[in-house]
């Protein structure tokens, strides 16, 4: 079964889907220039759904789908990198997957404007990616960290969930971190990497407010922060970003942000009917005197109007892209090629973050989790530090709120006082 599935992705590598979805009965359904069509010709029947999942989920996976009823994992097949999403509908178990490159395309590869390149450059800042889901954030984000990989040394520390693109050290030490595996939320894993001698951290998705209120102050202790953030234009992404933060701390964290946004990015595809295939089209906001003043005096209303005016300054608008830059490109590079076998994609076992060999007593085993690092348990300690997040200008010896501590069976009673009389 697993073979077959392995054939199926291989093909539809080849044929240039970007998304397959396989559903109990029903026909073959994929994405293919973001239009969604059906294939009447292969079905699988939910018997057969049922022998793929066994032969693809590994124990630490069979037990999230058991938990919360989907999973969502990466994995390799075929010499084509893939992400799953496991989930169950009115059809029965049913399937997702986006198709990744089999390599990491550059930054040419993927038609992608070239000033991009000057982000590899960068020392410190927050880059934001934007966009919508299946946009292309992650791999123009993979682009950009190969190509800081490739042309200088530093150390770079990803939190992804999970992690799609392998990137192997070459010039630059790169250690990836997957949520739920190697740390249990992006929020601790932002606490520990800045114990971890890091120059650049790249945070897969920032959803919660702790988790952007730690990115933020990553980026303003002088390292470089490239992070994705769901929203459609530069606005919504600045508005999502403020509006995080409680309304006593708004004014420190619009101040925060001010001061370290270097470049923000929203991405969407556009298929294009002249060339046959579909394009990143990109609004490129630059972290200019004006943009700074602009966050920091409450005026975001005027980035549109900054947009069209910072044309000196390297911005553009979705209209001005295409008109000034994918309108005149002289070669437009066939998203297709970038699905051929690469040597990172046979780089590691699939199963090398879940490998036994690789934990032991002191992590936990990952098909046991709640003894471990990837349970979601925090000690009385963590929880505190957890439950102050976000609260910036707060004193943490003296916020109380109703978050309980956790006891369990077996627990020892003498740690347990030994923990509370921490937080207290």
């Amino acid at each position: 079964m697993k073979k077959r599935f392995g054939d199926l992705i291989n093909s539809c590598a080849q044929n240039g889907y970007s998304d397959i979805h396989i559903c109990g009965g029903q026909p073959l359904i994929y994405r293919k220039d973001g239009f969604i069509k059906f294939d009447h010709k292969i079905k699988w029947t939910h018997q057969e759904i049922n022998a793929l999942l066994k032969s693809l989920l590994n124990p630490k996976n069979i037990n999230i789908l058991r938990e919360r009823w989907s999973v969502d994992f990466a994995t390799t097949l075929s010499n084509v990198r893939i992400r799953i999403n496991i989930f169950n509908a009115d059809r029965g178990p049913s399937l997702a997957i986006r198709l990744l490159p089999g390599m990491i395309p550059n930054i040419a590869q993927l038609n992608l404007h070239p000033s991009l390149q000057r982000i590899s450059d960068q020392k410190s800042g927050l880059i934001l990616i934007c966009g919508t889901t299946g946009c292309g954030k992650t791999t123009t984000i993979a682009s950009l960290l190969n190509d800081i990989n490739q042309k200088r040394s530093a150390h770079i520390v990803t939190l992804e969930d999970p992690i799609e693109y392998r990137i192997p050290s070459l010039t630059s030490f790169i250690e990836q971190r997957e949520v739920g595996t190697h740390v249990p939320t992006i929020e601790r894993g932002l606490i520990d990497v800045m114990r971890a001698d890091p120059d650049i951290i790249m945070v897969g998705e920032l959803r919660e407010p702790e988790a952007i209120v730690l990115t933020l102050n990553a980026a303003e202790s002088g390292h470089l922060v490239i992070a994705t953030l769901h929203a459609t234009n530069i606005e919504d992404a600045l508005y999502r970003i403020i509006n995080s933060a409680p309304p006593e701390a708004e004014e420190y964290l619009r101040h925060q942000l001010a001061s370290t946004i270097s470049w923000i990015i929203v991405q969407k595809l556009v298929y294009m009917e002249k060339i046959g295939f579909s394009l990143p089209v990109l609004s490129i906001l630059r972290g200019t005197q004006q943009i700074k003043g602009i966050i920091r005096e409450k005026k975001i209303y005027q980035i549109e109007n900054a947009l069209h005016t910072g044309k000196a300054d390297g911005m553009f608008t979705q209209e001005r892209y295409i008109n000034e830059y994918l309108e005149r490109l002289d070669k437009y590079q066939n998203p297709l090629l970038n699905f051929k076998p690469g040597k990172n994609t046979a780089a590691y076992s699939d199963d090398y973050s879940t490998d036994s060999t690789f934990f032991d007593a002191l992590f936990g085993s990952p098909e046991n989790p709640k003894n471990g690092v990837a349970s979601q348990r925090f000690s009385g300690a963590e929880a505190a530090e957890k439950r102050n997040f976000g609260r910036v200008g707060t004193d943490s010896t003296t916020d109380h709120d109703d978050s309980h501590y956790v006891i369990d069976e077996s627990d020892d009673l003498l740690e347990i006082i030994a923990e509370t009389e921490k937080i207290v």
